[in-house]
């Protein structure tokens, strides 16, 4: 995939340098999506652990892995990363998952988010798996109604895990849109 640019909008393969925007921007839609009364040092601890530039490295380093970043003038705002292989945990679906659809909350309403999740359609499409899927909490009725715009169907409940701890997450399998 080269650079593509739609209103105003650039659209890249991720790059290995890129590791420490994805992670700094992951940290920053991770709390602010899912920590809402304050920081526990249980979460933090997690966030340190699993959200960091050598692990984003680690992801970008793998075959398995497909990273498109939503670029401006100034860095990165926005990414969706595939995983190859995964089949969901319930339901019907391509073993093909959306691991990550994350956009900066300043830019939400530009588009960013639904022309990152066409490109990685797109790719899915064209690797063989018209049928991705993907997991959100249960909690996060925006990005459940933001999928659902786009052509996907609950297909399932399955859980996120932090050490004991287990968070209710649907699982969305894509049907493509007739």
């Amino acid at each position: 995939m080269k650079a593509e640019r739609t209103c105003d909008i650039t659209l890249r393969p991720a790059r290995p340098e890129d590791a420490s925007s994805l992670a700094a921007l992951s940290v920053e839609v991770w709390l602010g999506t899912y920590l809402h009364r304050g920081i526990s040092g249980f979460f933090a601890d997690y966030v340190f652990a699993e959200l960091t530039p050598q692990r984003m490295g680690e992801h970008l380093s793998r075959d398995s892995e497909i990273f498109i970043v939503s670029q401006n003038i100034e860095g990165i705002d926005g990414f969706i990363r595939l995983s190859q292989g995964p089949k969901p945990p319930a339901g019907l679906g391509s073993a093909l998952e959306i691991a990550t659809l994350y956009v900066q909350p300043r830019h939400h309403g530009r588009g960013l988010g639904k022309a990152l999740l066409k490109a990685g359609l797109k790719r899915a499409a064209d690797l063989g798996a018209p049928h991705p899927w993907l997991t959100t909490n249960v909690e996060n009725t925006n990005a459940i109604k933001f999928y659902q715009r786009q052509g996907f169907a609950i297909t399932g409940r399955t859980h996120f895990k932090i050490e004991d701890q287990a968070y209710p997450n649907e699982i969305l399998t894509h049907r493509p849109l007739d």
